[in-house]
C-alpha cells in the first residue's frame, strides 16, 4: 500500500517544490497530515477556489478551530465564510481597501519604508525579517489599527501563532502558547472597540463600526483575521524577492538599475515563491476531479505553491524569469475568495522595494540553513541574516 506523503515534514517545509512536481504528476490523492486530499494542478486549484458551493471554505474555518481550541474569532472571519453571507460581510468591507483608502496611505508607507531602509544600510550586517520585511506591514497595519507601540509589536507573533493552527500537532505548552495569544487578542481587540465606540476617529476600527448592519462580533472576527493577512503576506513576500534575488544576481542588478521593474518583480516572486502556499476547503458533496472521486465531507488543501509551479501553465515553471508574460497568478487566491488585501500587499512590497534599492548596491546571504516557517498556509524564512552594501552616491 502506497504511503500518505507528509506536508508538514520539516524537509518539504524547508522546500515543498519537489514533493509539489511529485503530487502533480498524479491525480489528486490524500496526503498528511489527517488525510487531507492534495490538490496541486493548476486547473484543479482554480476549479476548488471559484467554487464555493461544492468547496465550502468552512474547511479553512474548521481547521482553524481543532479540538484543542474552544474559541477562536478566525474561525468566523470573513475568509471562513461562503456566499452569501461572505458577500455580505465583503461588501461591508470592500470600500476599506479601495483604490481611494490606499491612496490615502500611500504616502504614509513610504515614509516608513524609507525610514526602515535607511537604517539598514547604516547598519550592514542586519536580519531583514526584524529590520525591515516585519517592522513595514506591522506598522502599516498599525495605521488601521492605531495600538499603542507595545502592542504592536505582538502583531508578527500574534500572526505566527494564528497561521501556525491548521494541519499542526501542537505539544501542550505549544497549545497554552496559541491559547495565551487568541486570549490577549480578544482582550486587545474588544478594548479597542470600545473606545473607538466611544470615541470614533479616524481609523479602520471607527470605520468598521460606521458599517450598518455589522454586530461586534464580526468586527471582531475581522480584526482578528486582519493580523496574518496584513503582516505574514508582505512579511514573506519582501524576505522571499530577497532570498530570489541572492540566488539570481543579474536580475537583482537589472531591478535595481531600473526600479521600473519591481512590479514585475513581484509578480513573479509571487509565481515563483509565493507566501500563501496553501488554502484549504470542505466538500459539501462527492466531488470529481480529474477523475478521481472525492467524498462528500473531505477536507481538501488547494496548493496554490504547487499550481504556480505547473508546467502546463507556465512554461519552464521552475525557473525565475523578470521577462515572463501573461502568468495567471493564485498566489491571492481566486474567485470569491481573492485577497481583500492585495492592492495593500502589492503597495507595500512596491514601496518598500524602491527604498530599499534605491540605497543599495548589493547584498548577500549570510552562510547556513534558512529556517522556514512551520505553517501549511504560508511560506517564509523565519530569519534572514544579509551583509549590504550601500550605494555609491
Amino acid at each position: 500500500m502506497e504511503q500518505p506523503l507528509n506536508l508538514m515534514t520539516p524537509e518539504v517545509r524547508a522546500n515543498p517544490y519537489p514533493l509539489y512536481a511529485e503530487l502533480r504528476r498524479g491525480p489528486p490523492r490524500q496526503v498528511e497530515p489527517g488525510g487531507m486530499w492534495a490538490i496541486s494542478r493548476y486547473d484543479d486549484v482554480v476549479t476548488v477556489l471559484k467554487d464555493p458551493r461544492r468547496f465550502s471554505s468552512a474547511g479553512l474555518g474548521r481547521s482553524f478551530l481543532p479540538p484543542w481550541l474552544e474559541r477562536n474569532p478566525t474561525a468566523d472571519s470573513l475568509v471562513m465564510k461562503d456566499p452569501p453571507e461572505h458577500t455580505r460581510l465583503r461588501a461591508m468591507l470592500s470600500r476599506t481597501f479601495g483604490p481611494a483608502a490606499l491612496n490615502r496611505l500611500e504616502p504614509s508607507i513610504r515614509a516608513i519604508a524609507e525610514e526602515l531602509a535607511e537604517s539598514l544600510v547604516r547598519r550592514q550586517e542586519v536580519d531583514f525579517v526584524a529590520d525591515f520585511a516585519l517592522p513595514l506591514p506591522s506598522r502599516v497595519l498599525n495605521l488601521f489599527y492605531g495600538l499603542e507601540p507595545s502592542l504592536a509589536l505582538r502583531l508578527k507573533s500574534w500572526a505566527d501563532d494564528l497561521v501556525s493552527i491548521p494541519a499542526s500537532q501542537p505539544s501542550p505548552q505549544r497549545m497554552a502558547e496559541v491559547r495565551h495569544s487568541l486570549a490577549e487578542m480578544e482582550r486587545c481587540f474588544t478594548a479597542l472597540i470600545e473606545e473607538r465606540r466611544a470615541t470614533p476617529g479616524a481609523d479602520l476600527v471607527s470605520d468598521l463600526l460606521r458599517v450598518e448592519g455589522i454586530t461586534q462580533e464580526e468586527v471582531l472576527s475581522f480584526l482578528f483575521g486582519l493580523v496574518p493577512a496584513g503582516v505574514e503576506t508582505t512579511v514573506y513576500l519582501l524576505a522571499n524577492t530577497m532570498v530570489v534575488l541572492s540566488e539570481h544576481p543579474r536580475e537583482l542588478e537589472r531591478v535595481r538599475v531600473n526600479p521600473a521593474l519591481i512590479p514585475r518583480l513581484i509578480e513573479e516572486v509571487l509565481r515563483y515563491e509565493p507566501p500563501g502556499q496553501s488554502s484549504l476547503r470542505l466538500t459539501t458533496e462527492d466531488v470529481e476531479l480529474s477523475g478521481v472521486k472525492i467524498p462528500r465531507g473531505s477536507l481538501v488543501v488547494a496548493l496554490m505553491g504547487a499550481a504556480l509551479r505547473d508546467e502546463r501553465q507556465f512554461p519552464e515553471a521552475d525557473r525565475f524569469s523578470l521577462d515572463r508574460e501573461g502568468s495567471s497568478n493564485l498566489a491571492f487566491g481566486h474567485g470569491p475568495h481573492f485577497c481583500l488585501g492585495a492592492m495593500l500587499a502589492r503597495m507595500e512590497a512596491r514601496i518598500g522595494l524602491e527604498a530599499l534599492f534605491s540605497r543599495l548596491q548589493g547584498f548577500s546571504l549570510a552562510p547556513g540553513q534558512l529556517r522556514w516557517s512551520q505553517s501549511i498556509i504560508a511560506r517564509g524564512p523565519l530569519a534572514l541574516p544579509l551583509r549590504v552594501e550601500p550605494a555609491r552616491r
